[in-house]
């Protein structure tokens, strides 16, 4: 199945969801437009029981996304840009609350909020060449689509301000080192075969686990301990109301593979 959004492509590949950002002329620049046909991708597959993991990843040779539209943005009023901060952060909000494993597969430049996007994916895999950086200071702005919140917590607050307040850009490697991303891949040929390994390996687990173990880490890391853990619990225990427990149980006993089948 393949569907063409305007700034997009979207293909299901054994029960992957591949989402192309298809702006290569603008570097895969994020728009307006882009933003709404993000958000409407992923809340349909939100409620597609065929897909259980998501990869996303930009068009061409040079970018994963090299930031926001500066085009479109440019005339904006302070009242504008605050719609379109918030188009980009409901992009965000729904890629933490689906419940399939979203995985970032940077093929370039991630700068801004193409960084930001991809921070908020759960799994980011990147080509050696990728540069990283969080410039809009250098336009007389700041990140506006969780830049200077996700960078902070991933890493800490120290980076977070040498990212910021310099604008600077860092390797994949460094990236990497920082805890920004998961991994590097040293082809670009190989990164979206290895992004297909890891939805791989997810598509096989119970979509039921996968979603609350999501959950668990996403709504735990901003609550205190205390809540965190009761949440976890909840989530736990929910686990036992799905037949794919029994059946991971089961074939464990019986020394087999489980077949889950999302029940």
């Amino acid at each position: 199945m393949s569907s063409i959004y305007e700034t997009l492509l979207y293909e299901v590949k054994d029960r992957v969801g591949i989402i192309t950002i298809n702006r290569p002329k603008q570097l895969n620049a994020l728009n307006s437009q882009v933003y709404r046909d993000l958000y409407c991708i992923l809340k349909q597959i939100e409620r597609d029981d065929q897909v259980s993991a998501v990869i996303i990843t930009g068009s061409g040779e040079k970018a994963f996304i090299a930031g926001a539209d500066i085009t479109e943005m440019k005339n904006m009023t302070a009242n504008e840009a605050r719609s379109f901060a918030i188009l980009g952060k409901k992009v965000g909000i729904a890629i933490k609350e689906m419940p399939q494993p979203v995985i970032a597969a940077v093929n370039g430049f991630a700068l801004g909020g193409g960084l930001e996007l991809a921070l908020s994916c759960d799994l980011i895999l990147a080509v050696e060449k990728a540069k990283f950086g969080l410039p809009e200071i250098n336009l007389g702005i700041i990140p506006g689509n969780g830049g200077t919140q996700r960078v902070t917590r991933l890493t800490n607050i120290i980076i977070a301000k040498e990212l910021i307040l310099f604008g600077g850009r860092i390797n994949a490697q460094r990236a990497c080192e920082l805890g920004l991303i998961n991994k590097v891949v040293t082809s670009e040929e190989g990164l979206l075969a290895e992004a297909m390994e890891w939805a791989g390996k997810l598509v096989q687990k119970s979509v039921i686990a996968l979603s609350l173990a999501k959950s668990a880490i996403n709504n735990g890391i901003d609550a205190s301990l205390e809540t965190a853990l009761s949440y976890e619990l909840q989530c736990f225990a929910q686990c036992f109301a799905s037949r794919d427990q029994e059946e991971g149980m089961t074939a464990f006993l019986e020394r087999r593979i489980p077949v889950f089948k999302g029940q």
